[in-house]
């Protein structure tokens, strides 16, 4: 038997106050009601794909979106790279849930800002405002400088599964590998439809080009924010997050499209996660620790780690290192079957 922290491990119940929060929050006779309002049409015929619900247009109320936007992508980046706080990062993740997730709709969205960008590139005909493109923009910069900060802490899509994980589970790492190429699919699916789209003929008979916004149309999560929407969709979101109980993050790992390219960009970050603060163990309990396969070699994968600083809280020098300056952190206890700290 070997001494591991108490609550670590792939097999280890999580806290349950995170969930109770969102049943909460979703306890709402809306939820399971159609909208009341006619939505917009997206298989219909036109030129431009119109979002579901449109970004403020005052300049004030879209400058307090970028400004919570880069808040938070600073405050994730300090509670993850500095702090090296679980803690700290999962009130993060609630209050980005809060913001952006439940009072913004989940409209202010850099994954959805792919299609506006795109079309803006193909199209000149076709604006958008420098909101969509610093929110396309920041987490993308923010990447390159810190690693996928804006998945740990700031995305709601992304947290609001986190705060479900209640017994993660593990994936085979083959059928991971396979899985984590769907997002890069799905990218150019969306790239596609949202620039160039379909021909077809009207019955009219004039030839047109049909454009859609597959990222808007299919978001699981968007129904539940606004506690509205058709069921199909609410039953898809409803089945990411009974399926995130058990599977860390499944949206995010295997069919967020901006998480490829968040990917792509934290491989060469400037800074990134390192699971211990100072001399590396071997002891393997940060890979046991994370639900979401990105503990390598006992280091943390670039591409794959989303800064949710799980890991902290396993990592018997990093609890050590808390100890030391006065800050509580797990106590060990016996586990049979651990491999222990070497």
């Amino acid at each position: 038997m070997d001494n591991h922290p108490e609550g670590c491990g792939g097999g280890a119940k999580r806290p349950l106050w995170p969930l109770i929060l969102l049943v909460v929050a979703f306890a709402s006779s809306a939820l399971f009601a159609q909208y009341q309002k006619k939505p917009p049409d997206f298989g219909g015929i036109y030129s431009f794909p119109t979002p579901t619900h449109p970004e403020p247009r005052g300049i004030v109320l879209l400058s307090l979106d970028v400004a919570m936007l880069a808040v938070g992508l600073g405050l994730g980046a300090y509670f993850v790279l500095k702090r090296r706080s679980r803690t700290a990062t999962l009130w993060l993740s609630i209050a980005a849930i809060a913001y952006f997730g439940f009072y913004r709709k989940g409209c202010t969205c850099p994954i959805g800002s792919i299609q506006n960008v795109t079309l803006s590139l193909v199209d000149p005909h076709y604006l958008i405002s420098p909101g969509v493109i610093a929110f396309f923009l920041l987490p993308l910069i923010a990447a390159l400088l810190f690693g996928r900060v804006f998945c740990g802490g700031v995305c709601p899509l992304g947290t609001v599964q986190d705060l479900v994980l209640l017994r993660p589970m593990n994936v085979p790492r083959k059928l991971d590998r396979v899985l984590r190429w769907i997002p890069f699919v799905y990218l150019a699916v969306v790239i596609f439809f949202a620039g160039w789209g379909l021909p077809t003929v009207t019955s009219s008979g004039k030839e047109i080009v049909l454009r859609r916004f597959l990222i808007c149309e299919w978001d699981p999560f968007i129904g539940i924010f606004r506690l509205s929407g058709p069921f199909h969709m609410l039953a898809i979101g409803a089945g990411f997050l009974m399926v995130g109980m058990f599977y860390g993050r499944p949206y995010c790992r295997w069919l967020c499209p901006y998480g490829g390219l968040l990917s792509i960009l934290s491989r060469v970050a400037w800074k990134n996660v390192t699971v211990t603060p100072d001399k590396e163990t071997y002891c393997g309990m940060c890979a046991d620790a994370c639900p979401y396969g990105a503990i390598h070699d006992y280091n943390a994968d670039r591409a794959t780690c989303v800064s949710c600083a799980r890991c902290y809280e396993c990592c018997p020098r990093e609890i050590v290192r808390l100890r030391r300056e006065g800050i509580p952190a797990k106590r060990y206890v016996s586990v049979p079957g651990g491999r222990g700290p070497a």
